[in-house]
């Protein structure tokens, strides 16, 4: 098969072609996938006796099972399950996510869950760990922002020089709408002209900026009123509403 689809698509398919009886082609062109990715995945259906509407109690992962004739998923075998302990020590690492873990654990195991049912299991694991605090982010209130500490390169296209930068990275804590931006460096003037841009970029300033990390040449010269949450007194009125918090 040239793709494998989320299952919320092959739904759509299976609902253009016993639905609406489209052909093919025409449920293609309206899905945005292959003719022929449409064609396996109806012949697979018609294979499965798989009929429209599809039970209502049917989730993903039993959708798949059948179009896919997972045995563990069908007779109830039980299948291997990830060493949880280990995903979620690995996820605390810089740039690892669940999908690279699923993909480790597909090699170790080939029969094991799909995507869907890895996180499911996993974030069913996270649940019985100790309780952690639950932040309630409101629309526009606050904006975290930091440096990634890992230093990307960027290549000067004129001399082919590779230097190394700093990634500055703010996101938005109700939507996590995320702005980042490489600097030369992790001073005061690219701290500033970062949150410019970042603001320009959001369209709107947030009421409260919260530095994960303020690196001590920043920290040092920052107005100790505005870390305190108290507005400085020679502050604009109308951006006396605006605050800072260190964490």
């Amino acid at each position: 098969m040239t793709e494998r689809l989320l299952m919320r698509q092959v739904r759509e398919i299976l609902r253009l072609k016993y639905e609406q009886r489209l052909p093919h082609r025409a449920i293609a062109r309206a899905c945005g996938v292959g003719l022929g990715t449409v064609s396996e995945y109806c012949r697979r259906a018609q294979q499965a006796a798989l009929s429209w509407p599809l039970p209502a109690e049917w989730d993903d992962a039993q959708l798949e099972a059948q179009l896919f004739q997972r045995v563990g998923d069908l007779v109830g075998v039980p299948r291997p399950l990830p060493d949880m302990a280990g995903v979620h020590r690995e996820l605390k690492r810089p740039g690892v996510t669940l999908q690279r873990l699923h993909l480790e654990y597909l090699q170790q195991q080939p029969d094991g869950y799909r995507y869907s049912q890895f996180c499911r299991h996993y974030h069913e694991w996270t649940r019985r760990l100790a309780p952690t605090m639950r932040q309630v982010h409101r629309a526009g209130e606050k904006a975290f922002v930091d440096f990634s500490g890992k230093r990307p390169t960027i290549i000067d296209a004129a001399t082919g020089e590779v230097r190394p930068v700093e990634l500055f990275v703010g996101v938005l804590g109700a939507s996590s709408y995320v702005y980042a931006e490489a600097c030369p460096a992790q001073d005061l003037p690219s701290w500033i002209t970062a949150h410019v841009r970042m603001m320009e970029f959001f369209g709107g300033a947030p009421a409260i900026v919260v530095p994960e990390y303020v690196p001590r040449n920043i920290f040092g010269v920052m107005c100790p009123p505005l870390l305190c949450g108290r507005p400085a007194a020679t502050q604009r009125p109308d951006r006396a509403d605006r605050r800072i918090l260190a964490t």
